[in-house]
Protein backbone atom coordinates (compact mmCIF):
# COMPACT_ATOMS: atom_id res chain seq x y z
CA UNK A 1 0.00 0.00 0.00
CA UNK A 2 1.15 3.40 -1.04
CA UNK A 3 0.76 6.94 -0.09
CA UNK A 4 -0.86 9.16 -2.13
CA UNK A 5 -1.22 13.28 -2.43
CA UNK A 6 -4.25 13.80 -4.19
CA UNK A 7 -3.93 17.58 -5.12
CA UNK A 8 -7.38 19.19 -5.18
CA UNK A 9 -10.86 17.86 -3.85
CA UNK A 10 -12.36 15.04 -6.22
CA UNK A 11 -16.02 14.20 -6.43
CA UNK A 12 -17.88 12.42 -4.05
CA UNK A 13 -16.25 8.84 -4.60
CA UNK A 14 -13.54 10.18 -6.38
CA UNK A 15 -11.48 8.81 -3.66
CA UNK A 16 -13.14 5.25 -2.62
CA UNK A 17 -10.83 3.31 -5.19
CA UNK A 18 -7.70 4.54 -3.55
CA UNK A 19 -9.02 3.75 0.24
CA UNK A 20 -10.46 0.41 -0.44
CA UNK A 21 -7.16 -0.67 -2.23
CA UNK A 22 -5.57 0.56 1.16
CA UNK A 23 -3.85 3.27 0.27
CA UNK A 24 -3.37 5.88 2.52
CA UNK A 25 -4.93 9.13 1.61
CA UNK A 26 -3.05 12.83 1.57
CA UNK A 27 -5.39 15.71 0.86
CA UNK A 28 -6.00 19.24 2.47
CA UNK A 29 -8.97 20.31 4.23
CA UNK A 30 -9.94 22.74 1.55
CA UNK A 31 -10.22 23.18 -2.05
CA UNK A 32 -7.28 25.32 -2.21
CA UNK A 33 -4.56 24.81 -4.59
CA UNK A 34 -0.64 23.74 -4.00
CA UNK A 35 1.49 26.45 -4.59
CA UNK A 36 4.49 24.86 -6.25
CA UNK A 37 6.53 25.08 -3.14
CA UNK A 38 3.98 23.05 -1.32
CA UNK A 39 3.92 20.30 -4.19
CA UNK A 40 7.84 20.36 -3.84
CA UNK A 41 7.67 19.71 -0.42
CA UNK A 42 5.08 17.02 -0.04
CA UNK A 43 5.79 15.06 -3.31
CA UNK A 44 8.89 13.48 -1.68
CA UNK A 45 7.09 11.75 1.10
CA UNK A 46 3.85 9.94 -1.60
CA UNK A 47 4.43 7.28 -3.79
CA UNK A 48 1.75 8.66 -5.78
CA UNK A 49 0.10 12.13 -6.87
CA UNK A 50 -3.63 12.13 -8.09
CA UNK A 51 -3.51 16.07 -9.70
CA UNK A 52 -5.57 18.09 -11.82
CA UNK A 53 -5.13 19.56 -15.20
CA UNK A 54 -4.16 23.67 -13.22
CA UNK A 55 -1.48 21.66 -11.42
CA UNK A 56 2.06 22.70 -12.71
CA UNK A 57 4.12 18.95 -11.93
CA UNK A 58 7.18 20.92 -13.63
CA UNK A 59 11.11 19.25 -13.50
CA UNK A 60 11.34 21.00 -9.72
CA UNK A 61 7.92 19.21 -8.60
CA UNK A 62 9.23 15.93 -10.51
CA UNK A 63 13.02 16.38 -8.97
CA UNK A 64 11.50 16.43 -5.44
CA UNK A 65 9.46 13.35 -5.90
CA UNK A 66 12.44 11.29 -7.73
CA UNK A 67 14.84 11.94 -4.59
CA UNK A 68 11.94 10.94 -2.51
CA UNK A 69 9.45 7.83 -3.43
CA UNK A 70 7.35 9.16 -6.36
CA UNK A 71 6.56 6.64 -9.03
CA UNK A 72 3.10 7.74 -10.49
CA UNK A 73 1.90 11.24 -11.30
CA UNK A 74 -1.77 10.79 -12.11
CA UNK A 75 -3.54 13.47 -13.95
CA UNK A 76 -7.18 13.95 -13.79
CA UNK A 77 -7.73 15.14 -17.09
CA UNK A 78 -7.93 14.06 -20.91
CA UNK A 79 -4.32 15.58 -21.75
CA UNK A 80 -1.45 16.18 -19.65
CA UNK A 81 0.11 19.68 -20.80
CA UNK A 82 0.66 20.47 -16.93
CA UNK A 83 2.86 17.38 -16.67
CA UNK A 84 6.67 17.81 -17.66
CA UNK A 85 6.33 14.11 -19.22
CA UNK A 86 9.86 13.74 -20.32
CA UNK A 87 11.61 14.65 -16.96
CA UNK A 88 9.09 12.47 -15.25
CA UNK A 89 10.14 9.66 -17.53
CA UNK A 90 14.25 10.14 -17.41
CA UNK A 91 13.35 10.03 -13.46
CA UNK A 92 11.36 6.81 -13.65
CA UNK A 93 7.93 8.16 -12.68
CA UNK A 94 4.67 6.86 -14.47
CA UNK A 95 2.53 9.85 -15.86
CA UNK A 96 -1.16 8.60 -16.76
CA UNK A 97 -4.29 10.28 -17.94
CA UNK A 98 -8.08 9.98 -17.90
CA UNK A 99 -8.66 10.00 -21.87
CA UNK A 100 -12.44 9.72 -22.86
CA UNK A 101 -13.80 9.84 -19.17
CA UNK A 102 -15.65 13.57 -20.65
CA UNK A 103 -16.06 12.87 -24.23
CA UNK A 104 -19.59 12.14 -23.69
CA UNK A 105 -20.04 14.89 -20.53
CA UNK A 106 -18.47 17.49 -23.14
CA UNK A 107 -20.23 16.14 -26.15
CA UNK A 108 -23.52 17.43 -24.33
CA UNK A 109 -22.71 20.58 -22.87
CA UNK A 110 -21.27 21.43 -26.57
CA UNK A 111 -24.88 20.30 -27.47
CA UNK A 112 -26.31 22.41 -25.10
CA UNK A 113 -24.70 25.55 -25.89
CA UNK A 114 -25.68 24.62 -29.90
CA UNK A 115 -29.19 24.72 -28.76
CA UNK A 116 -28.93 27.51 -26.37
CA UNK A 117 -27.17 29.70 -29.26
CA UNK A 118 -29.94 28.88 -31.64
CA UNK A 119 -33.19 29.34 -29.77
CA UNK A 120 -31.86 33.03 -27.61
CA UNK A 121 -32.74 30.99 -24.70
CA UNK A 122 -29.24 33.56 -23.10
CA UNK A 123 -31.25 36.63 -23.88
CA UNK A 124 -34.90 34.80 -22.85
CA UNK A 125 -32.86 34.15 -19.14
CA UNK A 126 -30.98 37.49 -18.89
CA UNK A 127 -34.39 39.39 -19.90
CA UNK A 128 -36.87 37.46 -17.67
CA UNK A 129 -34.54 37.49 -14.71
CA UNK A 130 -33.89 41.63 -14.90
CA UNK A 131 -37.59 41.46 -15.48
CA UNK A 132 -37.97 43.08 -19.02
CA UNK A 133 -39.84 40.00 -20.61
CA UNK A 134 -43.60 41.11 -20.00
CA UNK A 135 -45.47 38.22 -22.04
CA UNK A 136 -45.55 36.45 -25.05
CA UNK A 137 -45.15 37.76 -28.47
CA UNK A 138 -44.51 35.32 -31.18
CA UNK A 139 -41.75 36.93 -33.08
CA UNK A 140 -39.97 37.25 -29.47
CA UNK A 141 -36.79 35.09 -28.80
CA UNK A 142 -38.27 33.31 -32.29
CA UNK A 143 -34.54 32.08 -32.29
CA UNK A 144 -33.88 29.14 -35.58
CA UNK A 145 -34.40 25.21 -35.95
CA UNK A 146 -31.55 23.53 -35.03
CA UNK A 147 -33.81 20.67 -37.28
CA UNK A 148 -33.04 19.95 -40.89
CA UNK A 149 -29.82 22.90 -40.15
CA UNK A 150 -26.36 21.78 -40.99
CA UNK A 151 -23.48 22.10 -38.05
CA UNK A 152 -20.08 22.13 -39.08
CA UNK A 153 -17.39 20.57 -36.18
CA UNK A 154 -14.07 20.82 -36.65
CA UNK A 155 -11.69 17.98 -35.59
CA UNK A 156 -13.55 14.73 -35.57
CA UNK A 157 -12.07 12.61 -32.60
CA UNK A 158 -14.26 11.46 -29.86
CA UNK A 159 -15.95 14.31 -28.77
CA UNK A 160 -16.45 15.23 -32.05
CA UNK A 161 -18.30 12.12 -33.07
CA UNK A 162 -20.18 12.56 -30.08
CA UNK A 163 -21.85 15.72 -31.24
CA UNK A 164 -22.54 14.29 -34.25
CA UNK A 165 -24.30 11.45 -32.89
CA UNK A 166 -26.12 14.26 -31.14
CA UNK A 167 -26.49 16.18 -34.24
CA UNK A 168 -27.81 13.19 -36.20
CA UNK A 169 -31.13 12.83 -33.58
CA UNK A 170 -32.35 16.39 -34.23
CA UNK A 171 -32.03 15.93 -37.89
CA UNK A 172 -28.85 17.77 -38.54
CA UNK A 173 -27.06 17.22 -41.57
CA UNK A 174 -23.27 17.16 -40.18
CA UNK A 175 -19.84 18.48 -42.06
CA UNK A 176 -16.55 17.60 -40.80
CA UNK A 177 -12.66 18.87 -40.95
CA UNK A 178 -10.01 16.94 -39.82
CA UNK A 179 -6.19 17.05 -40.08
CA UNK A 180 -6.77 13.67 -41.45
CA UNK A 181 -9.18 11.52 -43.55
CA UNK A 182 -11.35 9.88 -41.09
CA UNK A 183 -12.94 8.04 -43.93
CA UNK A 184 -16.69 9.46 -43.35
CA UNK A 185 -18.47 11.62 -45.67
Amino acid sequence: MGRVLVTRRLPAGGLDPLVEAGHEVVTRDDDTPFTKAELIDAVGDVDAVVCLLTDRIDADVLAAGARGRLKVVANVAVGYDNVDVATATAHGIAVTNTPGVLDETTADLAFLLILAAARLASDGERDLRAGVWDGWEITEYLGVDVHGATLGIVGFGRIGRAVARRAAGFGMAVVHHTRHDTGIP
